[in-house]
């Protein structure tokens, strides 16, 4: 355990993993009737109050002032509530794997988001990357999902605005992150804040009923907020030894867990096209990776 707590590469496929399952879990418990909010709601719970633990065992608390307060509703709401929403709406209708496919995109959107903003100025090989990852992914929106069952075109907008809103989030953390806060302080309380949004959106579209729904996926539930929990914890374990641009390509390892365990486990099929434009999309963050690994 303690070589793997140290090692930037055991770390990532451990992270990746653990963030791939929840498309697997989230298409067992969607397919079961599970409301997408709700399941939402079990993944920022389990992470966020598991840690919450953690932190509290290890003598810290959460600190609040208005700055802590705005990061941690803003990070709730495009971090984890709205792609969460959006990750476990569109996967009855597009699959998992497909679905899995879009964390792919983060990190060339991220890049562009940068560009726009100023917060990076463009490259030639940043500007490479991002045209290649458009390239596939275009290839894979126009197959809108399995084989033989394509997806109404609202459902692959609605995939698509996932990596959109992981994107801005990557921005606005690193933006607005309070100083003199650690990570983990931050992710609890994100977490936190996201699960108080998703539950309050629970009660007022369904007054509640809706959590009887858990009762049919009890394993599911368990082991989602469990893994979600223990992704978090190996998250900022690998930011710290692997650093950010390591970090950025946890997206590819949950992908893959994605793709073939939905194909593997879930009876889903893809076309040659979807899985040609993944390898294109993981060609074009393999550029915009190395172009923000690079001074400019």
């Amino acid at each position: 355990m303690n070589a793997l707590w140290n090692s930037a590469i055991g770390l990532l496929v451990v992270t990746g993993g653990l963030l791939g399952l929840t498309l697997p879990f989230g298409k067992i418990a969607t397919d079961a009737g599970v409301p997408a909010l709700v399941w939402a709601l079990v993944v920022s719970l389990g992470a966020g109050g598991v840690l919450l633990v953690a932190l509290l065992l290890r003598g810290e608390r959460i600190r609040l002032n208005a700055h802590k307060l705005r990061y941690f509703f803003v990070t709730a709401a495009i971090s984890y509530a709205m792609p969460n929403f959006l990750m476990f709406s569109v996967m009855p209708h597009v699959g998992a794997g497909y679905t899995g496919i879009m964390f792919t995109l983060s990190p060339v959107i991220t890049l562009v988001l940068s560009i726009l903003l100023g917060v990076r100025r463009p490259n030639l090989l940043g500007v490479a990357g991002i045209a290649v990852g458009f390239v596939g992914a275009v290839m894979v929106a126009v197959t809108r999902g399995e084989a033989g069952q394509p997806a109404a075109f609202v459902w692959v907008a609605a995939a698509l605005l996932i990596p959109l809103f992981l994107a801005l989030g990557n921005i606005y953390r690193t933006m607005d992150w309070p100083g003199k806060t650690g990570p983990i302080e931050l992710a609890v309380g994100s977490h936190l804040a996201s699960a108080i949004m998703l539950l309050a959106g629970i009660l007022v579209l369904d007054g509640g009923g809706a959590f009887g729904t858990l009762a049919g996926v009890p394993v599911t539930t368990i082991a989602q907020m469990a893994s979600a929990a223990a992704m978090f914890a190996f998250f900022f374990r690998l930011q710290h030894v692997g650093g950010p641009v390591y970090l950025s390509q946890i997206g590819y390892v949950a992908a893959a867990v994605g793709l073939f365990s939905g194909t593997l486990f879930l009876g889903e099929r893809y076309g040659l096209l979807t899985w040609l434009g993944a390898v294109i999309i993981v060609a074009g963050v393999f550029l915009t990776t190395k172009a923000q690994s690079q001074k400019g």
